[in-house]
């Protein structure tokens, strides 16, 4: 059962990206954008999860790729596609149909990097940051202006196929570093649907208490690690007159 559990959360990335597609077609952009962020959480745990729990593989890594290009790659143009261009009609369609391919090709690479190499940096932005970045910049889409956001949205796909070297911090205990960083970024999104909206979106909620679902889990199970490591008998010091 413990190996399904990676890829379940892998298939609630994708189902979250399918979502927020529907709901900026029905004009809901703010839980849309909620459902990308919440995606973007479960990307972030799947792989912790799967090496957690012992049952890395191949399928969890190309899972894992599909369901990036729908939610951060796919659901990101079709936002860009209804707001920045949704006076071209279906030239913005076009237009904005461009930064998935970047992702596909990006994702693409990154399967055939070995798992030595990623593990330590990737080659180019990951694609969850790009699409993400790309979501969070449509809440200011009365601000920017049209040329500011296309020069920051093609230069992102440009960043994604390239080969720019970016720590991955895989490595890295979520619960010692991430709580902290990932608690910053909730009460920043909190102020910004706060000031935007009446008021703030249930996913939000939803996401926060998926989030500190994990982090429980992820403790007791380290816990359990501990516990099971034996313990090497203390040497006995030989007392010196």
């Amino acid at each position: 059962m413990k190996k399904h559990i990676p890829n379940l959360l892998t298939l609630g990335n994708l189902f979250c990206g399918f979502l927020s597609i529907g709901y900026v077609s029905n004009g809901d952009i703010r839980n849309a954008a909620i459902l990308i962020f919440i995606a973007m959480m479960l990307d972030a745990v799947d792989g912790r999860a799967a090496r957690i729990l012992g049952v890395s593989g191949n399928l969890g890594k190309e899972l894992d790729s599909l369901a990036d290009v729908v939610s951060f790659g796919v659901a990101p143009a079709y936002f860009v596609a209804n707001t920045y261009f949704a006076h071209l009609g279906m030239w913005g369609f076009l237009f904005a149909g461009l930064f998935p391919l970047f992702g596909a090709y990006r994702l693409a690479r990154f399967n055939i990097t070995a798992a030595e190499e990623s593990m330590k940096y990737f080659k180019g932005i990951p694609i969850p940051l790009a699409g993400g970045i790309v979501v969070f910049l449509v809440f200011f889409v009365k601000w920017i202006p049209l040329w500011i956001f296309v020069l920051l949205f093609y230069g992102l796909g440009l960043l994604m196929v390239s080969t720019v070297k970016i720590p991955s911090f895989k490595d890295i205990p979520m619960p010692r570093y991430g709580t902290i960083i990932s608690l910053f970024l909730f009460y920043m999104f909190y102020l910004l649907a706060k000031n935007q909206f009446e008021s703030v979106p249930i996913f939000f909620y939803v996401a926060l208490a998926t989030y500190f679902l994990f982090i429980g889990v992820r403790f007791i199970k380290v816990k359990e690690i501990k516990i099971r490591r034996p313990r090497r008998p203390r040497r006995n010091k030989r007392r010196r007159f």
